[in-house]
């Protein structure tokens, strides 16, 4: 049986405190599921925090890299998966992940949500800026949903996980 895959995106040298703080529960909460975690896989901000998360609780880690620099990959990411696709290499992260949660918004974040949308996936947001919130849910208001938290953002990751299967 195929293991469910849960994409965290969000801002890597650019990501916040509370950014990396929510990413690292995110991560410890999927793992609490059984369910495999996917990122951006770099050793850096929303992407390390979430696989350090996922790795406190003795999750899996999947990481879609765009280089081919091994020495970019976060130390908590168990499956490397290099591209040397650049940005491009986004479009993977979200057609591979069951539902994506946006922890944080930056450009790279806003494609792949963006991409996720189009491919007609369900998007957490867990973010408080109201623009960002406003701008997608406008565009896919039955795919998109907004967390204040990470707790609630694995309530709407099981509710669409149920719609979805």
């Amino acid at each position: 049986m195929r293991k469910t895959i849960i994409g965290v995106m969000g801002p890597g040298d650019g990501a916040s405190v509370a950014d990396r703080e929510n990413a690292y529960e995110l991560g410890k909460l999927i793992a609490t599921q059984g369910w495999v975690l996917l990122t951006g896989g770099r050793k850096e901000g929303v992407m390390d925090a979430a696989n350090k998360g996922a790795k406190a609780a003795d999750g899996l880690t999947l990481g879609i890299l765009p280089t081919n620099d091994s020495h970019a990959v976060s130390g908590a990411v168990d499956l490397a998966v290099f591209t040397e696709m650049g940005n491009a290499r986004n479009n993977i992260n979200v057609l591979s992940s069951d539902v994506v949660i946006a922890c944080g918004m930056g450009m790279g974040t806003a494609s792949e949500v963006g991409l996720a949308l189009k491919a007609g996936k369900k998007v957490v947001l867990l973010t408080n800026h109201q623009p960002t919130q406003q701008f997608f849910t406008g565009f896919s208001p039955d795919n998109v949903f907004v967390a204040t938290s990470p707790e609630t953002a694995l309530t709407l990751v099981k509710e669409t996980l149920t719609y979805n299967f």
